[in-house]
Protein backbone atom coordinates (compact mmCIF):
# COMPACT_ATOMS: atom_id res chain seq x y z
CA UNK A 1 0.00 0.00 0.00
CA UNK A 2 2.81 2.03 0.81
CA UNK A 3 4.11 1.57 -2.32
CA UNK A 4 1.31 3.04 -4.05
CA UNK A 5 0.81 5.88 -2.22
CA UNK A 6 4.47 7.98 -2.53
CA UNK A 7 3.81 7.59 -6.58
CA UNK A 8 0.24 8.95 -6.01
CA UNK A 9 1.37 11.92 -4.16
CA UNK A 10 4.49 12.91 -6.38
CA UNK A 11 2.27 12.82 -9.85
CA UNK A 12 -0.50 14.82 -7.60
CA UNK A 13 2.35 17.53 -6.62
CA UNK A 14 3.85 17.74 -9.85
CA UNK A 15 0.50 17.70 -11.41
CA UNK A 16 -1.77 19.82 -9.17
CA UNK A 17 0.24 21.30 -6.62
CA UNK A 18 2.94 22.90 -8.87
CA UNK A 19 0.56 24.42 -11.71
CA UNK A 20 -1.16 26.20 -8.71
CA UNK A 21 1.88 27.31 -7.20
CA UNK A 22 2.60 28.78 -9.92
CA UNK A 23 -0.33 30.48 -11.33
CA UNK A 24 -0.68 31.71 -7.48
CA UNK A 25 2.38 33.92 -7.86
CA UNK A 26 2.20 34.95 -11.64
CA UNK A 27 -1.15 36.49 -10.74
CA UNK A 28 -0.12 38.16 -7.14
CA UNK A 29 3.16 39.38 -9.22
CA UNK A 30 0.46 40.91 -11.98
CA UNK A 31 -1.82 42.60 -9.85
CA UNK A 32 0.97 44.28 -7.94
CA UNK A 33 2.63 45.82 -11.06
CA UNK A 34 0.46 48.89 -11.30
CA UNK A 35 1.43 51.90 -9.50
CA UNK A 36 -0.59 53.28 -6.77
CA UNK A 37 -2.95 56.51 -6.61
CA UNK A 38 -0.33 57.91 -4.72
CA UNK A 39 2.58 57.72 -6.87
CA UNK A 40 -0.31 58.51 -9.67
CA UNK A 41 -0.94 61.56 -8.64
CA UNK A 42 3.04 62.74 -7.90
CA UNK A 43 3.36 62.32 -11.10
CA UNK A 44 0.31 64.57 -11.99
CA UNK A 45 2.00 67.07 -10.17
CA UNK A 46 5.36 66.81 -11.42
CA UNK A 47 4.19 66.68 -14.65
CA UNK A 48 2.34 70.16 -13.83
CA UNK A 49 5.61 71.66 -11.95
CA UNK A 50 7.40 71.06 -15.34
CA UNK A 51 4.77 72.90 -17.52
CA UNK A 52 5.10 75.91 -15.45
CA UNK A 53 8.87 75.79 -15.07
CA UNK A 54 8.61 75.20 -18.94
CA UNK A 55 6.41 78.52 -19.22
CA UNK A 56 8.87 80.58 -17.13
CA UNK A 57 11.72 79.02 -19.15
CA UNK A 58 10.31 80.53 -22.39
CA UNK A 59 9.42 84.00 -20.63
CA UNK A 60 13.26 84.35 -19.94
CA UNK A 61 13.86 83.66 -22.94
CA UNK A 62 11.98 85.87 -24.68
CA UNK A 63 12.93 88.80 -21.98
CA UNK A 64 16.73 87.89 -23.00
CA UNK A 65 16.34 87.88 -26.48
CA UNK A 66 14.35 91.34 -26.24
CA UNK A 67 17.44 92.83 -24.92
CA UNK A 68 20.02 91.34 -26.51
CA UNK A 69 18.90 90.22 -30.23
CA UNK A 70 22.10 88.02 -30.80
CA UNK A 71 21.28 85.76 -28.14
CA UNK A 72 19.71 83.29 -29.56
CA UNK A 73 22.31 82.61 -32.33
CA UNK A 74 24.44 81.62 -29.78
CA UNK A 75 22.53 79.06 -28.39
CA UNK A 76 22.40 75.33 -29.66
CA UNK A 77 19.84 74.49 -32.80
CA UNK A 78 18.98 71.38 -31.60
CA UNK A 79 17.31 72.32 -28.13
CA UNK A 80 15.11 74.58 -29.62
CA UNK A 81 14.09 72.64 -31.99
CA UNK A 82 13.40 69.26 -29.55
CA UNK A 83 11.49 71.39 -27.15
CA UNK A 84 8.81 72.37 -29.92
CA UNK A 85 8.45 68.50 -30.95
CA UNK A 86 8.15 67.30 -27.64
CA UNK A 87 4.99 69.29 -27.44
Amino acid sequence: MENVMVPIAVVGMLFIGLPWMILHYLTRWKSGRGISQQDEALLDDLHEMARRLDSRLDSIERIIAADDPQWKDGRIPDLSTQKHQLR
